[in-house]
């Protein structure tokens, strides 16, 4: 595998010949990544699309799944948990709600708050969205033995824990 060559390579041979002054390793790592990114993210979200959601409907169904029983969060913990303004994540509930996959309540602990739940129908495509959105992501993966899984993502946690 150690002469295998990629679009990436390609292009830090072109930076080499014409600028042998700097060093482009980084821009192979990032390169990669963002390229690994994008088809990994384009899989899933044809597989999340097979289920009628795309991936900013996925983030909340999947927040409120994990939450756990009752499977409900005020629209703010969503918004965190998705790392997203309160604005932002408005207008993903009203797409969810029209849909039947989320439905909002007033929060019987605060007068001015409301709480975002699964629907039985939500629970029912979060849960198979999911599994088809792992199932994509496997299938990517499985170029990489497990032993090479497992030291790719040590080495992305320890990046990514260095950032």
């Amino acid at each position: 595998m150690g002469n295998v060559t990629d679009a990436i390579d390609r292009i830090l041979g072109q930076w080499a010949r014409e600028r042998p002054d700097l060093d482009t390793e980084a821009m192979g790592v990032f390169g990669r990544i963002f390229r690994l990114a994008k088809l990994a993210g384009d899989a899933t979200e044809r597989a999340y699309a097979a289920h009628g959601i795309g991936r900013a409907e996925f983030d909340v169904l999947a927040a409120l799944r994990r939450a756990g029983e009752p499977f409900q969060l005020s629209p703010g913990a969503l918004a965190a948990s998705m790392m997203l303004s309160t604005g932002g994540t408005t207008a993903r509930l009203d797409r969810l709600e029209k849909a039947g996959l989320v439905a909002r309540s007033p929060d019987p602990n605060d007068r001015r708050g409301i709480l975002v739940r699964l629907t039985p129908h939500g629970h029912t495509i979060a849960d198979r969205a999911v599994a088809a959105g792992l199932a994509e992501q496997q299938r990517l993966l499985a170029t990489l033995t497990p032993e090479q899984a497992g030291q790719l993502t040590g080495l992305l946690r320890t990046l990514l824990n260095g950032l």
